[in-house]
């Protein structure tokens, strides 16, 4: 949402003394000046209002979020800001506000995938250069078991963070319902299967994507165009299998159709069910890269050739399609437009705003493979 651009100095706001942001209130008598030829003191308040001539309480509500300022004061506090090197005591800012200043990255899968899936560090990154850029520290969770989910859910109730990006939650998992419970503000990557309109989310178009690719496929001259789905309790999973009976239409096949669950052992797996139960099918789109990976060796093991005798797309464009040979034709997600709107929408909600729902589209990078 834009900042407001109505200018707010208050007649009068700096009559009164004003606590500084992120410092803890002190007695009187402890407010005392520096003796001479002691080390550099610290820049205050005061010091970023003088400089970029403003009230502090202009500089209080930048510091704070930035609400109810005007574009060109809040340019002038944050080169003041720049400038002088204030910088404010989280801790005793904490105090102050009950906010303990940190979001959560949550990733409701196996640890091991955090490292074997791309889409996940991906997103990690990109939530961390957002928050940085908010001074926020992010905090990495996997909650792939139930003990892991207890000791999360613990540590989330306790007040340990503002917010939580909730990554990769399956329809059913408990670990949404116990964040709902506990009313910590919650945003999810992907459409939250049953729970929509009561948690905000920011999701590349599934749909449109894999019907997208599996025109493309049908388009190239292919007639027996498979799949490879994701997991059903997923959105990614149902939505790209939606997309793919979309562009086919009555022409579609359940025996072409596999499942698979993002991992590039079972897009092999798969892949070589789909060969035996129809050895003539010349086309498949994969709802994963990784997954895809691993099809085109099952195809290679097979004798078939890629594009020649089947053609392969996938989805995802996270960097593991570009270094698979052939060149992986993909449908491209915006990582980093995702991570950005994750964090602001959480901002937000963290702030009191009702959650929001974003849908992003993706695009098609055509390769060597289709």
């Amino acid at each position: 949402m834009s900042l407001d651009s109505r200018v707010v100095e208050q007649p009068g706001e700096d009559a009164a003394p004003e606590q500084e942001p992120g410092v803890a209130p002190q007695p009187a008598r402890e407010r005392r000046a520096a003796p001479s030829g002691s080390t550099k003191r610290r820049p205050t308040i005061r010091d970023v209002a003088a400089a970029a001539g403003v009230s502090r309480g202009t500089v209080s509500r930048v510091i704070n979020g930035g609400h109810w300022v005007s574009p060109d004061a809040l340019a002038a506090v944050n080169e003041a800001i720049r400038t002088t090197g204030y910088a404010a005591n989280q801790h005793a800012r904490s105090l102050v506000t009950g906010r303990s200043n940190s979001i959560a990255f949550l990733l409701t899968e196996p640890q091991h995938l955090l490292f074997e899936d791309p889409n996940f560090s991906i997103l990690l990154r990109g939530a961390a250069e957002e928050l940085a850029k908010r001074e926020m520290p992010l905090l990495l969770m996997v909650a792939g078991t139930p003990e892991e989910r207890r000791r999360i859910g613990g540590y989330v109730a306790a007040g340990h963070v503002d917010g939580v990006l909730l990554i990769s939650s399956h329809q059913g998992n408990p670990m949404l319902a116990e964040l709902l419970k506990l009313k910590v503000p919650t945003v999810a990557c992907g459409v939250p299967l049953g729970y929509e309109g009561r948690v905000g989310y920011v999701a590349a178009d599934d749909r449109a994507g894999a019907r997208t690719m599996t025109q493309h496929l049908i388009d190239s001259g292919r007639t027996r165009v498979a799949t490879i789905t994701g997991p059903l309790d997923t959105p990614g999973g149902t939505l790209r299998l939606d997309g793919y009976r979309d562009a086919l239409g009555d022409r579609f096949d359940e025996s072409l159709v596999a499942h698979g669950d993002y991992s590039r052992e079972r897009g092999r797996l798969a892949m070589a069910e789909l060969l035996e139960r129809r050895p003539d099918l010349d086309a498949v789109f994969v709802a994963s890269d990784l997954m895809a990976a691993g099809a085109l060796v099952a195809l290679q093991a097979a004798g078939r050739r890629v594009p020649q005798d089947v053609a392969v797309g996938g989805f995802d464009d996270s960097g593991v399609a570009a270094s698979l040979h052939p060149a992986l034709t993909t449908m491209r997600q915006p990582f980093e437009r995702i991570s950005a709107e994750m964090v602001r929408l959480l901002l937000e909600v963290v702030e009191g705003q009702e959650p929001a729902a974003i849908t992003l589209p993706t695009s098609l990078v055509v390769r060597d493979s289709a």
